[in-house]
């Protein structure tokens, strides 16, 4: 075995490094000096985040035979999923360091950079052995982070929904999995794809649904939600916004991945119907149980889950435009989803207040704060000139690019109708900032310095990524 094609696996030895190094202190430092480990880890993963835009990274490279592909269009989606990383580190400074939780802040950022690790494998996997590991690598120590509040009972409940979901999704990819194996003699993606472009039988679909319902899962797609809202609002506020962007961004790029480039001579034939049919109830049954919502961290999963369903609307385009418009998508939802958490997470640390009702009046006493979840509001809901708005005009450009088909055409459509729909329910929460006023209002507190750094890059941002437009033409570049 030639050990440099190791060396092919650059921002995976890079992530392995900053684990070390923050395990390392950890176990060694002195008690004074734990208190500075968010701070370090939040500034590992800074520079390992900086150092993934470097020519040298950027590199194609292949590895074990080629069940390892690295391309800039890996890279740009791993630095994606990093600077969302690093935004989570950033507002979860205050609470890692609070008094129930400062005795396992070093195990939350180090479960975090493993997960990211197997998400790594999961994104350049090009052999379902790989895929599975980096999943499974991936979806174990999250089981860990949503029981991480170890006194509340609903972290509890939360963590046995999770693992009880994530177990049988597993279970339902692997035996597709199995029937791709014991048809094709394979699980490299390419050989598979082979075999897919000249047979095509009943059982190959049938695989392709279990592979789908896998996904599906792990994406929040209706009929396979029903753990999210549960596991959002169980879970510490840091692990659900971690869940709700990081995690469903890396399983919707290796879903683009295994259905592009494993099952993609099927697409008219197998999974295109299905798609069709998994976005439209993902976003109309998304967008319906998030207008019931008073929780804010239940209005925000079922907001997760519509907003899943856009998500794959891009990987309908199946060409370079959708690649670049997922990976735009997702940039997106990193800064609108984290935003709406950080002002979350700060009223919980300082008020312990959930509910949208408490949220009455906040602009009188908190104006930043509802300032930066109006933003947040506005941009998931997709008015312009906000990011969100641009992120879902070129979702929707990719699917129809270069098409004839009526069905998509009233598939956008379905989508579109369904964005007025979600205007409702994100200004409900706008209504209730500006406009509702309250007996008990939240106090006036002013939020840590880590809290408002992470909610100001999300502004920007918001505000950035909607203004500039060479973010999204270099995604079309490398896509």
């Amino acid at each position: 075995m030639d050990y440099s094609q190791f060396l092919a696996l650059k921002q995976e030895i890079g992530l392995l490094i900053v684990f070390l190094l923050v395990f390392l202190y950890d176990t060694f430092a002195p008690r004074k000096s734990q208190g500075a480990l968010p701070v370090i880890s939040t500034v590992l993963m800074l520079v390992l985040t900086l150092w993934g835009f470097c020519p040298t990274v950027k590199a194609d490279a292949v590895a074990f035979a080629g069940m390892y592909v690295s391309s800039p269009v890996m890279v740009a989606i791993k630095n994606i999923l990093n600077v969302g990383v690093v935004i989570v580190m950033i507002q979860s400074i205050k609470w890692a360091n609070s008094e129930f939780t400062s005795v396992r802040r070093g195990e939350f950022y180090e479960l975090i950079l493993l997960t990211l690790l197997g998400m790594y494998f999961m994104i350049s996997s090009r052999h379902f052995l790989m895929f599975i590991i980096g999943l499974e690598t991936a979806s174990l120590p999250l089981c860990a982070l949503v029981a991480f509040d170890k006194n509340r009972y609903e972290s509890h409940e939360a963590a046995i929904k999770y693992v009880l979901t994530a177990v049988f999704s597993s279970a339902v990819l692997l035996m597709g999995l199995s029937y791709v194996y014991g048809l094709t003699g394979s699980l490299y993606y390419a050989d598979i794809a082979l075999f897919c472009s000249s047979n095509m039988g009943v059982m190959m679909v049938v695989a392709l649904a279990f592979v789908m319902a896998g996904f599906g899962f792990k994406i929040s797609l209706v009929p396979f939600h029903l753990w999210t809202a549960d596991v959002y609002q169980g879970a510490p506020t840091s692990v659900t916004s971690y869940l709700s962007v990081i995690s469903k961004g890396s399983a919707a790029f290796a879903f683009l991945v295994v259905l592009t480039q494993v099952f993609g001579t099927l697409y008219s034939a197998a999974w295109e119907w299905m798609l069709y049919a998994l976005i439209v109830l993902t976003i109309t049954v998304g967008n319906l149980f998030a207008m019931r919502q008073v929780n804010m961290k239940r209005f925000l999963a079922f907001s997760s889950i519509s907003q899943a369903g856009y998500i794959m609307l891009a990987v309908i385009g199946d060409n370079a435009m959708g690649v670049s418009a997922l990976m735009f998508y997702v940039l997106v939802y990193v800064f609108s989803n984290l935003a709406a958490f950080g002002v979350i997470g700060a009223i919980e640390n300082a008020s312990g207040k959930l509910l949208m009702t408490d949220y009455n009046g906040l602009y009188r006493a908190n104006p930043r704060l509802a300032f930066t979840m109006m933003l947040a509001m506005f941009s998931l809901a997709g008015i312009p000139p906000f990011a969100g708005f641009f992120s879902k005009f070129f979702v929707f450009t990719s699917a129809l690019n270069g098409t004839e088909s009526v069905a998509l055409y009233v598939l956008v459509l379905i989508a579109l109708i369904n964005t007025i729909i979600s205007l409702y329910y994100y200004l409900l929460v706008v209504k209730a900032m500006f406009i509702n006023d309250s007996e008990q209002p939240i106090a006036t507190f002013r939020s840590a310095c880590s809290e408002r750094l992470g909610m100001w890059i999300c502004v920007a941002g918001i505000i950035g990524l909607g203004i500039i437009s060479y973010f999204y033409n270099y995604l079309l570049t490398i896509g």
